[in-house]
């Protein structure tokens, strides 16, 4: 869609120090929602392409995550032979409403600045216990959990002129077991509920994040796996409403994250099938 509005399109460097921002600016990155309507409140675009990010970085510590990197980037990221929870990546990925086109388009940035309930990489951020590293407009630098990040439908911690720059997610993280579940209400749908669940072979940690099927992420902690009881009991006490919207009602979505946290909790704790 045209921007008729835009009058100027900005293109700094981040050498450049703090950002010139304005009232009726906006980050431009991969923009596969930013032109998808009209955006009358807005005159000028800065392009985050000259910042020149690598769309990630792989170190002993984990994988930095540019925020301008592409989802088909993303996918083709190698994962070392240790990183047993790296299948998450492609199945978040592939829990995008959308074509090859936009996976070469859209940014991991973009979806979670977005900050929609069935946000794919929000929800594979929180699973992996990932960290966005945040340029504050004055130029100064903050850190934030993505389950933090995200505070509703269609919100989040950013101010005017904050800039997300990338995502961090620990080898620790990445090291550990996982299993995944997804539902939509029609093939290749927007997603309903969206759970993953990770295991800790070392110290026996068990975490399962919950999202699409609420407003914003859930991730739930336990020491050691829990039995069937305490998770319902504690996902039904955290959980005080579920999202409803035309993807899914809230008893439906409720249903089915219960249902998958149990298949989750089986599947982890090695009981086999519920």
């Amino acid at each position: 869609m045209d921007l008729n509005t835009i009058t100027a399109i900005s293109r700094p460097k981040l050498s450049d120090g703090a950002i010139d921002w304005r009232e009726g600016d906006a980050w431009l990155a991969g923009g596969t929602w930013l032109f998808s309507e009209p955006q009358p409140h807005l005159n000028r675009l800065i392009d985050l392409e000259g910042f020149g990010w690598q769309p990630w970085t792989v170190s002993k510590h984990g994988v930095e995550i540019a925020a301008t990197c592409t989802i088909a980037k993303l996918v083709a990221l190698a994962a070392t032979a240790d990183w047993t929870a790296a299948p998450l990546i492609e199945e978040c990925c592939r829990s995008f409403l959308s074509s090859f086109k936009i996976w070469n388009t859209a940014t991991v940035g973009g979806n979670i600045c977005m900050s929609l309930p069935a946000g794919p990489m929000i929800s594979l951020a929180v699973a992996l216990e990932g960290i966005c590293k945040i340029r504050q407009r004055d130029g100064g630098e903050r850190l934030i959990a993505v389950e933090d990040f995200v505070t509703g439908n269609n919100k989040n911690v950013l101010q005017p002129g904050d800039l997300l720059i990338s995502i961090n997610l620990p080898v620790s993280a990445l090291r550990k077991q996982s299993r995944f579940r997804r539902i939509s209400l029609t093939h290749l749908g927007r997603s309903a509920a969206l759970l993953a669940g990770t295991l800790d072979p070392q110290d026996g940690v068990f975490m399962l994040m919950v999202s699409a099927s609420t407003e914003r992420p859930h991730r739930f902690k336990f020491p050691k796996l829990p039995g069937a009881d305490e998770l319902r009991a504690r996902i039904q006490r955290e959980i005080p409403k579920y999202f409803d919207d035309v993807h899914g009602t809230p008893d439906y979505r409720e249903h089915m994250t219960l249902y998958f946290a149990e298949e989750i909790r089986r599947e982890l704790s090695n009981e086999g099938p519920a």
